[in-house]
């Protein structure tokens, strides 16, 4: 078996190589986490940009930016879930809790919040 770069030895020190089914499972969760990520960003920008006539300037630029850093922060946190993940599997402990889920969740349900009180005080 080749070495790993040292790149790989220094993110990934010690433990043995894991089956390269849970590391490919491991970096399809990370691309998931991405897309959403991506997806997040999208709706953001869309909040922004196509909106003006739905939402007041203020209320458009709060969502369009909360969008905004709930995909970027999903974006970084899902690198170091991907790495924790993968110096766990390696060591045989047991696999981190995600951080990732309770932050989407209470952000997600924060944008929706602030949607239904727009449309519920909207429609009066």
């Amino acid at each position: 078996m080749e070495p790993r770069s040292k790149l790989s030895q220094r993110l990934l020190p010690g433990g043995s190589e894991p089956d390269p089914r849970f590391t490919l499972a491991n970096e399809r969760t990370f691309l998931a986490w991405i897309r959403t990520s991506l997806a997040l960003m999208a709706g953001g920008i869309a909040v922004e940009a196509f909106t003006a006539d739905v939402f007041m300037p203020e209320i458009r630029k709060v969502l369009a930016i909360a969008l905004l850093l709930l995909g970027m922060l999903l974006s970084a946190s899902a690198c170091v879930r991907w790495l924790n993940v993968e110096r766990a599997m390696r060591r045989q402990a047991p696999l981190p809790l995600p951080l990732l889920v309770p932050v989407l969740s209470f952000g997600g349900a924060l944008v929706t919040a602030v949607l239904v009180v727009f449309v519920a005080l909207r429609s009066l």
